[in-house]
């Protein structure tokens, strides 16, 4: 009995040995679990459920084989795939899921969420997930030509890179206050989360109590998955 979390992998073209990777999880470890969960940034960019990506199709069909296999699949969407839409998860089997999600784990309750909105020193990046939240915004983007999304989509990536460039790690890293306040309006002792690519299990005290916070790894070099079992967490690595 266990249940598997992955996020930040940046699936694309130029980077194979991740997809190989990816492929290989789903093949083995992902086909042993009692459900799996992508917080987030499985892919490196998406501008639309029609982008004609051979790289999107496999994904779709891969997932699809394990959620057939009896091993349901559920997203959350980062910041990287937020526009991934209903026609990939009907395509992939996967379940979309809310930005936060409160699940009950071998009689545990544990918050999930791609981890982005708990950086909240980062003012500059939560002022530009408000605007590109925003659901008129996402439907008008998505109705413009392909060829216009993708030179927007590469203006945009271009932007993020510069800005991060000058920000500090502490400032890209989570807020405590944020941490325990979403732990706390929730009710729940653990969080698990990606998004900041520091993995880690953080032993935390919220409203008196023992808690944990899990941050996934990204996908750079290795995998990387959280295990949860009726035993506990455990943060696993695996190469390529």
């Amino acid at each position: 009995m266990a249940t598997l979390f992955i996020a930040d992998l940046h699936l694309c073209p130029e980077e194979p040995a991740i997809t190989a990777g990816f492929l290989h999880f789903l093949a083995g470890p992902a086909r042993e679990a009692d459900a799996i969960y992508i917080l987030g940034d499985l892919f490196e960019a998406w501008i639309g459920d029609d982008e004609p990506v051979p790289l999107h199709r496999d994904i779709a069909q891969a997932i699809r084989a394990v959620v057939d296999y009896g091993v349901p699949c559920y997203f959350i969407h980062g910041n990287r795939d937020f526009l991934l839409g209903k026609r990939f998860a009907r395509e992939s089997g996967m379940q979309l899921l809310p930005e936060s999600q409160v699940l009950n784990l071998y009689g545990r309750r544990v918050l999930i969420m791609h981890g982005d909105t708990l950086c909240t020193d980062d003012a500059g990046y939560q002022a530009f997930r408000a605007k590109v939240h925003q659901p008129w915004l996402q439907r008008l983007f998505l109705a413009l030509p392909l060829w216009v999304r993708k030179r927007i989509a590469t203006r945009m990536r271009a932007g993020s890179k510069a800005a991060n460039s000058t920000k500090t790690q502490a400032i890209m890293d989570v807020n405590q206050a944020a941490v325990e306040a979403a732990m706390t309006q929730h009710g729940v002792q653990w969080l698990i989360h990606g998004h900041t690519h520091r993995p880690a299990v953080h032993e935390l005290i919220v409203n008196g109590d023992a808690a944990r916070r899990v941050v996934l790894g990204a996908w750079h070099h290795e995998g990387s998955m959280v295990k949860v079992s009726p035993d506990g967490v455990e943060l696993i690595y695996f190469p390529f």
